[in-house]
């Protein structure tokens, strides 16, 4: 006979693939958290769907006490949230045992990021090897327009590598980006990123057409003789950190994700809105993005001493 907590959490599992999206690797993360879970229970003599607070508490007191680091801690925590809210919904708890439970501290780790001048220099770079004619200008173009997209849409690297060629055929200053769990978001191009774009494409269709076996049209902007027919993700984080080095720069504190941090951290730098920026990003949840609130707390620090009168009266003194 089937164990019946092991049911509920199939159905689980089902319910966030259908109805929420949830990617595969989240699934499997799910489902981990919660068969560790069930361990547990199943030693302390409790079912899933009977356990209380205290019960729930015990467990995650023990993950502390094996030295398990707050953050996987958390998500832990997560999934028994998930889990249990489910339970109530579908009417199977008249409760949620989660509700008063506390997530771990934890520090908040700061992003890397890059200033404008390191991203300036690494654009310029990009540029200054696209300009040279020769067999590897495709291939050099092809690294401005990554950039010049990553750093003006901050997208996922996962989703600028398996960006359509239709793309290419857009008109207008704005991109329409497939991200987690299907969801889409329109995000604006900058000048030098539509201008990078319309150079690359031209070459590409140039370099088609002088083939004498034309290869067949790829659905990918940057195609690749690989397994998905698109770059991989970890070939053009290999081929920035070489950028890089001929940039003058140090390759171990860049990489796509960096970039991806500096394009929120200079918006917000420069006076967006913290609501903007998720949207931009793609982050269903606030909370992820207040990750760059140390940004906005500078930015502010920054305006007091600036424009307000005892700020001004105190350096006068000084």
């Amino acid at each position: 006979m089937k164990d019946l907590s092991r049911v509920h959490v199939e159905a689980f599992l089902e319910m966030m693939s259908a109805e929420r999206g949830a990617a595969v690797n989240t699934l499997q993360s799910y489902e981990r958290d919660l068969d560790d879970l069930h361990s547990f229970l199943s030693e302390r003599k409790v079912r899933m769907t009977e356990a209380g607070s205290n019960d729930l508490g015990a467990y995650l007191s023990g993950l502390s006490r094996q030295g398990f680091k707050p953050s996987s801690q958390a998500r832990r925590l997560s999934a028994m949230r998930q889990f249990y809210k489910f339970l109530y919904a579908e009417g199977l708890r008249t409760d949620d045992p989660t509700g008063i439970l506390d997530a771990p501290k934890k520090g908040r780790a700061l992003p890397k990021t890059m200033g404008v001048d390191e991203v300036t220099r690494l654009l310029a770079q990009a540029e200054q090897e696209a300009a040279v004619e020769g067999p590897d200008q495709l291939q050099h173009l092809r690294m401005l327009v990554l950039l010049e997209l990553l750093y003006a849409t901050g997208m996922r690297v996962s989703e600028l590598v398996s960006l359509p060629a239709k793309v290419l055929d857009q008109e207008g200053r704005f991109l329409m980006i497939r991200g987690k769990g299907n969801k889409e978001r329109l995000v604006p191009l900058s000048q030098s990123a539509i201008a990078a774009l319309t150079i690359y494409g031209r070459r590409q269709a140039l370099e088609a057409a002088n083939a004498k076996q034309p290869a067949q049209e790829s659905p990918w902007l940057f195609p690749a003789a690989s397994k998905q027919g698109y770059l991989p993700r970890q070939v053009f984080a290999r081929d920035l950190k070489d950028l890089a080095i001929r940039a003058g720069l140090t390759p171990s504190l860049i990489s796509p994700h960096v970039m991806r941090h500096a394009f929120a951290s200079h918006l917000l730098a420069n006076g967006a809105d913290l609501r903007v920026v998720q949207e931009l990003l793609g982050h269903s949840d606030i909370s992820t993005t207040q990750i760059y609130t140390h940004v906005l707390e500078e930015r502010l620090h920054q305006l007091v001493q600036t424009h307000h009168p005892l700020a001004k009266q105190a350096k006068k003194q000084e």
